[in-house]
């Protein structure tokens, strides 16, 4: 019980300060959490809609946007599997449900039916090929061949390519995109882009983009689970609320409504953090300190002592500005809509919609208990594009009123789905419509909680879960990680980090966080250790390949039959 004399402050109770807190009470250690808001789980929370449940009904359910647990995802999904769960003995890992297909809509032509997971049989097989066929994307075959090679770049890229090399490209200039086709930059481009990463094309970082992109495609060519898994319940009840609740049993103090306004140092650590609880200023001291918040809140509360102490953390105040909005809408309805059994792409729609279907995921949860009881279905939309003018006012998210906001979103989609005849999402179905809080509504928009976005050359400017400051440490989505992505994951794996560190700064001899690294098919190996040596000796990449096979051509037709 050495550990229990050690406490640590968290400063932020959203994903990375609940994975955080974790680990440590795990552990053995006391921990107390500092929450600026009147919630925990931060932006994976799910959100009430105020004022909604008429007689003895719930609020209606909201999302800052909706969650989504890809299968490479395992830094989150090991710690919810040991949070306890009624009746469930994954605990609330065991709340994750399997999504089966991907809807790819488009103006005013036919949608496409993707796989979300490796076909389970002959069947499966050929429809996905058929409906791959019948699709008029607007590709020509060297948009088809071209983006194939790209592809092969990335997937024989060896690590050190990536992280020095295509750190230092966008994503629009690695695609070659100002000289292949409309279609291409709209599907492959500007699509894949603002949906994966929620960043314009033009300045996100090629390292990230490429690494999340050949992750999600070994998802899908892995045979097994599906590539997309989300919650079967609103998140609070099937992940937060049971998460908090687990760590207060556990002896964790968790305090809302608590903003860290003051990180306190002498010349050598941090002497106490200042909180605002009540209306009034508390120093709390503790033996370390894990800031969890997010970049643009931690920002302001490094002033010149804590910069002098570590200079490295001068560079969190240049990534503040490195952020984007990613926000959701769920459109309430009076049938149930179901779409597509998963996610729906919205591909060339202006502000890069995405939706998911709710109800057909939610099998235990009863919709008549919430709102007026007349709602039958959710469609959960996330709005990745705040800042290019929409269809009908002409203008960006950013310069609309709540109700244009709305009204654009619904136009959008119904342009996307009531195509060739077929009308899908009408205006009866619509009940009441809901934009995440986090949108402020003043005389000019402004977002509580944006996303970080890795930028081109953003990476040298993350700190490491560590600083300079030996009571100090950092866990949030900006932080290195081998996740390198502002998500759930990205957080938990930083909490990981951090925790590891105190563990080996206070000599514990508990057993250290396991962490995790993307996943590289082993077939690849002898590709990427070829291009290694060629990086290291200064050459660029090449598509040629070992063992005297002639070119790329062989892999490339295959992707082509594929793409």
């Amino acid at each position: 019980m050495q550990n229990k004399k050690i406490k640590v402050a968290i400063l932020g109770g959203g994903v990375a300060g609940l994975s955080a807190a974790h680990e440590l009470i795990n552990r053995g250690f006391t921990v107390e959490i500092y929450e600026a808001n009147d919630w925990f789980g931060g932006k994976a929370r799910s959100v009430d809609v105020p004022n909604t449940g008429t007689d003895g009904r719930k609020d209606l359910p909201g999302e800052h946007g909706f969650r989504f647990f890809p299968r490479f995802y395992k830094h989150v999904t090991e710690t919810m599997a040991e949070i306890p769960f009624p009746g469930n003995q994954n605990g609330v890992f065991g709340n994750l449900t399997e999504t089966t297909q991907i809807l790819m809509a488009r103006f005013d032509k036919e949608a496409v039916k993707l796989p979300a997971r490796f076909p389970r049989s002959i069947a499966e097989a050929k429809q996905i090929f058929k409906n791959i066929e019948g699709a008029d994307l607007g590709l020509t075959e060297e948009d088809k061949e071209f983006f194939a090679e790209k592809v092969w770049q990335l997937l024989t890229s060896c690590r050190n390519r990536r992280k020095n090399e295509y750190e230092r490209i966008g994503w629009w200039e690695f695609l070659d995109a100002d000289n292949r086709s409309e279609a291409y930059q709209t599907l492959f481009v500007r699509g894949l882009t603002r949906t994966l990463v929620a960043a314009r094309a033009e300045v996100a970082s090629t390292k990230t983009g490429g690494d999340i992109f050949l992750q999600l495609m070994f998802d899908i060519a892995t045979p097994g689970t599906s590539s997309d898994r989300i919650l079967n319940a609103p998140t609070n009840d099937a992940w937060i609320f049971p998460w908090t609740k687990y760590l207060t049993e556990k002896g964790v103090k968790l305090f809302k409504n608590s903003p860290t306004i003051k990180i306190n140092s002498d010349k050598k650590q941090i002497t106490s953090v200042t909180v605002k609880q009540d209306g009034k200023e508390i120093d709390v001291t503790a033996n370390y300190y894990i800031c969890c918040m997010p970049v643009e809140r931690i920002s302001p509360l490094l002033d010149d002592n804590l910069i002098y102490l570590d200079p490295t953390l001068k560079n969190i105040q240049t990534l503040s500005s490195e952020v984007s909005w990613m926000n959701g809408t769920q459109f309430y309805l009076t049938e149930d809509v179901k779409l597509v059994h998963g996610h729906a792409i919205y591909i060339d729609t202006p502000w890069a919609l995405t939706s998911i279907s709710q109800r057909q995921f939610w099998k235990n949860v009863d919709l008549s208990k919430y709102g007026d009881g007349k709602i039958e279905g959710i469609l959960s939309v996330d709005v990745s594009d705040w800042d290019t003018p929409g269809i009908i006012y002409k203008k960006p998210a950013k310069e609309c009123t709540k109700e244009e906001i709305v009204k654009e979103i619904w136009e959008q989609l119904q342009k996307s789905l009531n195509v060739n005849g077929k009308i899908i999402l009408e205006d009866k179905h619509l009940h009441t419509a809901f934009i995440d809080p986090d949108i402020e509504f003043k005389k000019k928009l402004e977002n509580k909680e944006p996303l970080l976005v890795n930028t081109v050359n953003s990476w040298d400017l993350r700190p490491y879960s560590y600083a300079q400051i030996p009571n100090l440490f950092l866990a949030s989505d900006y932080v290195k990680t081998n996740t390198d992505l502002a998500t759930m994951e990205g957080a938990n794996e930083a909490a990981k980090r951090a925790v590891n560190n105190i563990l080996d700064a206070t000599k514990s001899s508990s057993p250290k966080c396991k962490i995790y690294d993307l996943h590289e098919p082993f077939i690849l190996k002898i590709f990427r250790w070829r291009d290694d040596r060629r990086y290291k000796q200064g050459l660029q990449w090449s598509g040629q390949l070992p063992f005297g096979f002639e070119t790329i051509g062989k892999i490339v037709a295959f992707f082509k039959r594929i793409a």
